[in-house]
């Protein structure tokens, strides 16, 4: 058993070992989770939160980095959550910690994990709210969310991030792209990267142009600007950090920041307790009360969903 309170206090001072077991111990379900919420919950809020998706290629992983070194230079903390792919075989995460970021490795002042989608749908990992909360308590001023790039499922980094940004590039049919995953819906900022390549230009026109077709926002809303860059130069990465910090200013201003951390802890609430309720359910394969229930629907005196309802209402009794 670990002495959460010393890995706390350990992740507090940025020493990145005790950051890793926290880490571990969310993605691992520790018995111990519940411990490490709860000392966590005070020392949270401060991060501002920032994901990053797109299609495969578009540079997510360069812009990543090169935001890191934006932030850097501004004397910010930043922690990195690089979602990747799960590997068939170990479960685990399996780009690993993500060489375009190896020139961050040796700085005290940027945290960088690799987390593994394990199934999960929608680009993130389960656990990456949980993670988020960790890196926030470890003192991260800023912390980018980087998804799968797995393309049309990605949008869950909407409902995980304060601010989402949407990165395209030109010749890799991004514009169709954006109209089938639902990207014009969840962005708050958008990259055109790679804008060094022929039709740079003619992507933030349509971009531009689609945005415009979707609109329905009234005087003081927020509208998406639209930043080309060359990540891998650095060119640009300025003035996404300038929308950025716009963005999270017109957020504080009207309240949508407060509001969207809200609305995400109440999601986290519900995923929380509707997954412990399926596990109990799953742990009533056998049980006589289903048998029972299932006896009354063959035989007609009872309906599935009248069964549904006796049987929550037994297990949220058991519980009280």
């Amino acid at each position: 058993m670990q002495d959460v309170s010393s890995l706390v206090a350990q992740a507090r001072e940025g020493r990145p070992r005790a950051v890793a077991r926290l880490i571990s111990l969310v993605e691992g379900a520790s018995p111990q989770l519940r411990e490490v919420m709860a000392t966590l919950a005070p020392l949270t809020g401060g991060a501002y939160v920032v994901g990053l998706t797109g299609s495969p290629g578009v540079g997510k992983s360069t812009s990543t980095s090169a935001l890191v070194t934006a932030y850097r230079k501004q004397g910010k903390r930043v922690g990195v959550l690089a979602v990747d792919p799960s590997s068939p075989f170990s479960g685990g995460a399996l780009l690993g910690d993500r060489v375009r970021m190896s020139e961050h490795a040796s700085d005290p002042g940027v945290y960088i994990r690799s987390m593994a989608t394990r199934g999960h749908l929608g680009g993130l990992a389960w656990a990456a709210p949980q993670a988020i909360r960790v890196l926030d308590a470890a003192g991260c001023d800023v912390i980018l969310v980087e998804t799968v790039g797995v393309g049309q499922s990605e949008v869950e980094i909407a409902s995980q991030a304060d601010t989402s940004v949407v990165l395209l590039a030109p010749g890799m049919g991004d514009g169709i792209q954006a109209a089938k995953a639902g990207i014009l819906e969840i962005g708050d900022v958008y990259v055109v990267n790679k804008a060094d390549r022929d039709g740079a230009d003619a992507t933030a026109r349509e971009l531009n142009h689609m945005l415009g077709l979707g609109e329905s926002r009234g005087p003081g809303e927020w509208r998406p600007p639209i930043v080309k860059t060359v990540a891998a130069r650095g060119e640009g990465i300025e003035e996404v950090v300038e929308a950025l910090e716009k963005h999270r200013a017109w957020m504080e201003e009207r309240g949508v920041l407060t509001e969207r951390r809200r609305a995400r802890a109440a999601r986290e609430v519900e995923t929380i307790a509707v997954t412990a309720l399926r596990e109990r359910i799953a742990d009533l394969h056998g049980d006589r009360r289903l048998s029972a229930l299932a006896e009354r629907i063959v035989a007609g005196e009872l309906d599935p969903y009248g069964a549904a309802d006796e049987l929550v209402a037994g297990l949220t009794e058991g519980s009280a």
